[in-house]
């Protein structure tokens, strides 16, 4: 098993809450401040930067564009936001009372997000127009959303137990996961197509091949409650423990590795491969964390 270098790097006050991060069009990571309203900004080895918002607009996801800004969402005040590499913030309004959470590039040059509370999916162009599209379903709680590389959206349905689709033209297709109350979360892609998602109800990550088919990997620990994954650069998975204050992997022989962080109760959630080709983890309790392989 190899073994890893933890560092982490305070980036605001403990109650701003680092949530979600990416490596943005400049090489430099950017993150959100869930509880204080504001986007960070990181270059490592440098000194933090941090852009305000409305103190009570909630950002949670934050994604590059395909015009070379940053987005992201405001879940509790309905918006979606833009800001610029040296800091300029617009934002755009979404259907009250929809609580927009992830967000995404897609293959049309849009952004495409979830409305956690209003079941749908939503689009907005660069220019800030939004077309929402209902789901099949009520009470889903559509959380992560990622671009597959078979031109549709993918996201988690988290209360639907459920991977669900949504093609460019607005049609939407589901996929059940084979363990009841699952509730998948974070989603991403790897360069290969396939699909990885973690399941904070069932302690489980799960594997969508591009043919279809489901295949669900137990944790060590299943009440880990993991939160979001993310694939390195060799295309490996790594995701977040939530509940264990660890980043655990799989390695290519199925085997899952797991590694402590070093501060206790940090709460660790988004996580992204960085600039420097490390892994990135937002910590809740102010910090972000660099996950470095040991050289052999």
């Amino acid at each position: 098993m190899r073994s890893v270098t933890i560092d982490e790097i305070p980036v605001s006050e403990p109650d701003a809450g680092p949530y979600a991060l990416v490596t943005g069009p400049d090489g430099a990571l950017w993150f959100t401040l869930v509880h204080r309203g504001g986007i960070g900004r990181l270059v490592p080895g440098e000194t933090p930067t941090v852009h305000p918002l409305d103190p009570d607009c909630g950002p949670m996801t934050i994604t590059s564009g395909p015009d070379g800004a940053l987005w992201f969402t405001e879940y509790r005040a309905d918006r979606i936001g833009r800001i610029t590499t040296d800091g300029a913030v617009t934002e755009f309004p979404a259907t009250p009372g929809c609580g927009p959470y992830g967000i995404a590039a897609g293959p049309d040059g849009a952004l495409w997000f979830t409305a956690t509370a209003a079941d749908r999916i939503g689009r907005i162009t660069t220019d800030g127009r939004v077309t929402e599209y209902p789901l099949p379903t009520t009470g889903a709680f559509p959380s992560m959303i990622v671009a597959g590389g078979d031109g549709g959206m993918w996201f988690t349905l988290n209360q639907a137990n459920a991977v669900g689709r949504i093609g460019l033209d607005g049609s939407v297709t589901l996929r059940p996961l084979p363990t009841p109350a699952a509730a998948p979360v974070g989603i991403t892609v790897a360069p290969d197509g396939v699909l990885w998602f973690v399941e904070i109800g069932a302690g489980q990550l799960g594997r969508i091949a591009p043919g279809g088919e489901v295949e669900e990997i137990p944790l060590p620990d299943r009440t880990a409650r993991p939160h979001a994954v993310t694939t390195d650069r060799t295309g490996a998975p790594w995701f977040t423990e939530w509940g264990a204050n660890r980043v655990g992997t799989v390695t290519r022989d199925g085997t899952v590795v797991v590694h402590d962080l070093p501060t206790p109760g940090s709460e660790p959630h988004g996580i992204t491969c960085g600039p420097d080709g490390a892994l990135w983890v937002a910590l809740e309790s102010g910090a972000l964390a660099r996950v470095a392989p040991v050289p052999v």
